[in-house]
């Protein structure tokens, strides 16, 4: 199979194939075309996450984003392969009246999937749903001033100052209808995009094609089913026995179990990664001597080995590798005992250090809590094992004024919303709950440096300049670690042999098959 720029290919001709709900296209109902050839009309998926609130200006949920990117648009949407940018609703390239005000113009004929027509004020609502008070958006879109409708089909945007991102930031502005409340787009939400949702469940999301769409990337198949199984087993269960088109997230033990049954893989480098967390103002972790300290204590390259079977790697930097604006940190964390000994005695700890270690209950963190304690036991860290949902964990033992917690290991990946490191350190060390209730590192000398340092970087005059502050600010961040990578997960993909013309996995969480055409 060829593996294309972007995810075009589903549900191939399958003439060889009866036309039984058990023939080729993994249970797809079929259809007869006039050649007497069979073709599924239902793409079919099993998804690795799962969540009910689904509306694009609130959730963060990688079930309902991947969902909402086939249904919803904003003005201009990532290729989340390699994040370049292309009009969604949009008809073309922004009008640029000055370094701080653009004019954008709607796609002609642009509809939502219930008929009604896409309107400059439906932009600007969408706008104003997506920076409401409280919004997890607020501190990657606070550049923008303020939004208005200046004829029907046309939107101005002004910006507090020039921003060299403007364009790949829209991308988050989902367009939504007005008339829509909060509460029904949080169930089930309607939009301009080349599907429709049908229905919403625990267990399935399900898609019909829009035939309102006027875009570029049409639905090719009449309906789309994505089986909701957070499970491993469950997905690889139905994977193997051909029941499903796509797979997310496979296991690495599963690897040549599916390549066996029909399956191709394809695993890419993605920004996904475990975190440790720590509580600035609790000693002894309000130093950053002993934050370090436990990063050179754990063997993160065991971790990956054992825990992750190989699927990750080691983290030099805040940024993966394999992304355009990487830099090497000045601190390379590598398991060295002796040094981090030398690190606590400098912030002048000694005696044993006890504390707990919380933990989501995501099953591949909870597998890298045991070793993780056992290497701290080393640098005389006894640490107490706790894991919960992570809708326990922060309400509950993180987010409160006189938070008592010590250590949080947990997973993240805001590359969902796109890849410019200001956005990505924005949405861990911005103005925010993370910095605010979490770490608690907000207006700490670390945290005044690297916005100013960020700051610096958006003035910047050139590519160059700007990445020169931006490598500026990668060191600080390996040098303070209020919160810092172990490692970067690699995500794998499973598409069934045969079914697709071309396809391109994507790093982040979720699928993404907006492109999907039939191979014939």
């Amino acid at each position: 199979m060829k593996f294309g720029k972007r995810l075009i290919g589903v549900a191939a001709a399958v003439a060889a194939c009866a036309l039984t709900l058990s023939g080729c296209g993994g249970g797809n109902a079929q259809t007869q075309t006039a050649g007497g050839t069979s073709v599924a009309d239902t793409i079919t998926a099993q998804v690795a996450y799962a969540t009910r609130d689904f509306s694009p200006s609130t959730t963060s949920s990688a079930l309902a984003m991947a969902g909402n990117w086939h249904v919803t648009e904003p003005l201009y949407a990532l290729n989340y392969k390699d994040y370049s940018v292309h009009n969604a609703l949009a008809a073309g390239e922004p009008k640029q009246v000055s370094d701080t005000e653009y004019v954008v113009t709607l796609r002609d004929g642009a509809k939502f999937s219930d008929g009604t027509a896409v309107t400059a004020d439906d932009v600007v609502s969408s706008y104003k749903r997506t920076t409401a008070e409280g919004s997890l958006y607020i501190s990657m879109l606070d550049f923008i001033d303020s939004v208005e409708a200046t004829g029907d089909n046309q939107v101005t945007f002004h910006l507090k100052q020039a921003f060299p991102m403007f364009k790949q930031r829209l991308a988050l502005i989902q367009i939504v209808p007005s008339s829509m409340s909060d509460d029904d787009l949080k169930a089930q939400p309607v939009g301009s995009g080349p599907w429709k949702y049908t229905e919403i469940t625990d267990q399935q999301v399900k898609f019909d094609k829009n035939d309102e769409y006027n875009g570029d990337y049409p639905a090719q198949t009449k309906h789309m089913v994505w089986n909701v199984a957070v499970d491993d087993t469950s997905r690889v269960t139905a994977m193997q026995a051909g029941k499903v088109d796509v797979m997310e997230m496979v296991p690495a033990n599963a690897f040549q179990t599916l390549q066996s049954s029909g399956s191709e893989l394809e695993t890419v480098q993605g920004f996904n990664l475990p975190f440790l967390m720590f509580n600035t103002k609790k000693a002894p972790f309000d130093k950053k001597e002993v934050r370090q300290a436990v990063f050179y204590a754990i063997d993160t390259q065991k971790l990956i080995d054992n825990q992750m079977s190989g699927q990750a790697t080691a983290a030099t930097s805040f940024l993966p590798e394999n992304f355009e604006n990487y830099h090497k940190a000045s601190n390379v964390y590598t398991k060295n005992v002796a040094k981090a000994k030398s690190l606590l005695k400098q912030a002048g700890v000694s005696g044993t250090i006890n504390f707990t270690l919380y933990t989501t209950d995501h099953s591949w963190i909870t597998q890298l809590a045991p070793q993780i304690k056992n290497d701290l036991a080393e640098i005389g860290m006894n640490v107490d094992i706790q894991s919960m949902a992570s809708s326990a964990l922060y309400p509950n033992i993180t987010d409160k004024e006189n938070a008592d917690y010590s250590m949080v290991l947990a997973p993240g990946d805001p590359s969902v919303f796109g890849n410019d490191p200001d956005l990505l350190m924005n949405w861990w060390y911005g103005d925010n709950a993370w910095t605010k209730t979490r770490t608690f590192w907000k207006d700490s000398e670390g945290y005044t440096k690297l916005h100013s340092l960020m700051d610096q970087a958006l003035a910047a005059s050139s590519d160059s300049e700007r990445q020169e502050y931006w490598n500026q600010c990668f060191d600080l961040l390996s040098e303070e670690v209020p919160l810092y990578p172990l490692f970067h997960r690699k995500t794998t993909t499973a598409f069934k042999k045969g079914v697709f013309k071309s396809v391109d996995a994507i790093g982040s969480t979720g699928i993404n098959l907006v492109d999907a055409k039939l191979a014939q």
